[in-house]
């Protein structure tokens, strides 16, 4: 007994030495710096935050890091993580002695009524005292079990965040690249448009063609000028959409690499039910949503352990030397207390029913994320579904629409097709690949989203198809 009250006593004499000696926050004697992740985004990163060269080309990975390092919402996590850390170590000092110091030095001088008759007194004071609570029903449990639960809460909350950013930051990569292949294919459009103009104009110098088809295609090859121009604004757009996620100013985007193209597949296929469960089990937002309930619960403990006794240990010593007399004064105190709240016009009764309250709501919130978990995961396992047939189809399309316009583009410069025909195969075409342009990244988009939806989105998921 007296050995492990040996070992308590300079456990407490280090703690008391570290908050002592170092300024204040400096000390971490609970480790809470455990609590938290090393720096913004780096549960998910692969490799410490490290800025790009100018003028790099960035492939998504490298985007999505970059997002990760300097998106705004991953530093607020991680602040907010580490500021609840720092309310666990608050939660955790509760079960040390408060030691306090106090020093003071007292001039007096009094003067008798005569004006004569002149005293002067010097007091020098100091003193120490501990306060130390023993016992008080669980409150200090019931706190830090609180505090441990909303540092869960808030960790769970931060993986949330990253995913969402990385799921943003897949959905701005892929925006400004499709809207890239859009400019390129809105130039070929315009390409085609300005010969079909040209062969139309021929027709009409020699004779062969009507004043009404050199202007129908005139009007043709406006529209696709216009459609590229706007192609070029949303491009622009969408740059800085981007650059918005990775942390930058709107016009610091960086060049982008274009991935391979790939085949999609049904690989992703499993039953929807099953899907459903495994998500709840894995989705960081619903984790947090439950350790937000068990905080609450611990905060109904703590609060009706407020209303109950506590027991203190106190200890003091006092010094008191006054000039006037020959000797000091001495004293040292120690005690037991014990404080019996008696009676606080009900506020006790009333903050529990408050926390009770703020229990139910909290078991309210988990269930509403429980209800919108499963809906995001039905919501993404048919938007991959169709968008992974959408691509099939747009492929079949543009292959058509190709051959379409090749042989309506032959008849009209052979005289014997129209140029409505001419025009509508090239529309035709034109949206075709506008289609199968914007099938091929959503189909990578709805990827990246049911895995988010799964709460598995990391960067394995962005090099392989969806496998929940």
């Amino acid at each position: 007994m007296s050995c492990s009250f040996a070992v308590r006593t300079a456990q407490l004499a280090v703690l008391v030495f570290c908050a002592l000696a170092l300024p204040a926050g400096a000390a971490d004697p609970f480790n809470t710096s455990a609590l938290y992740s090393a720096g913004p985004g780096s549960r998910l990163l692969r490799a410490p935050c490290l800025p790009l060269p100018a003028g790099s080309t960035l492939d998504l990975a490298q985007v999505v890091e970059q997002a990760l390092c300097n998106n705004p919402q991953t530093r607020l996590a991680w602040a907010n993580a580490r500021g609840q850390a720092a309310q666990v170590g608050m939660a955790q000092s509760a079960y040390l002695p408060t030691i306090n110091a106090s020093a003071g030095r007292n001039r007096a001088v009094t003067e008798a009524a005569n004006g004569n008759d002149k005293t002067t007194r010097n007091q020098t004071t100091a003193g120490l005292s501990l306060s130390y609570l023993l016992f008080d029903f669980g409150g200090r449990e019931a706190t830090l079990e609180q505090a441990r639960q909303m540092m869960a809460a808030l960790s769970f909350s931060e993986d949330a965040t990253l995913q969402g950013v990385f799921l943003a930051a897949v959905q701005a990569y892929y925006n400004a690249l499709a809207a890239e292949a859009a400019v390129a294919a809105a130039r070929e459009s315009e390409r085609a448009s300005q010969e079909s103009f040209k062969a139309a104009e021929a027709r009409y110098r020699i004779g062969s063609g009507t004043p009404a088809d050199r202007l129908q295609a005139q009007t043709a090859a406006a529209q696709a000028g216009l459609a590229r121009i706007q192609a070029e604004g949303n491009a622009r757009t969408a740059l800085g959409v981007l650059a918005n996620t990775m942390g930058l100013d709107a016009h610091e985007a960086p060049k982008l690499a274009a991935p391979a193209e790939a085949v999609p597949h049904s690989d992703f296929e499993r039953n929807i039910t099953e899907l459903i469960t495994e998500a709840k089990q894995q989705r960081p937002d619903l984790a947090a949503a439950e350790a937000q309930v068990r905080a609450a619960e611990a905060n109904i403990d703590a609060t009706r352990a407020s209303g109950l006794p506590s027991i203190s240990l106190s200890a003091g010593y006092n010094y008191t030397n006054s000039g006037h007399l020959p000797d000091s004064v001495r004293g040292n105190s120690i005690g037991i207390a014990v404080s019996i709240p008696l009676f606080s016009g009900f506020n006790t009764n009333y903050k529990v029913r408050a926390a009770e309250a703020q229990l139910d709501a909290k078991l309210a919130q988990r269930d509403q994320v429980s209800k919108l978990v499963s809906l995001e995961v039905w919501r993404a396992y048919y938007a991959l579904q169709t968008s992974t047939e959408s691509v099939r189809a747009s492929t079949s399309l543009v292959a058509s629409a190709e051959q379409s316009e090749k042989v309506a583009t032959g008849r009209y410069k052979a005289g014997v097709g129209g140029v409505l025909e001419m025009l509508n195969a090239q529309s035709a075409l034109a949206s075709a690949r506008q289609q199968h342009i914007q099938a091929q990244y959503n189909w990578r988009v709805a990827k990246a989203a049911l895995a988010q939806a799964m709460g598995q989105l990391d960067f394995d998921q962005i090099n392989r198809q969806v496998k929940p």
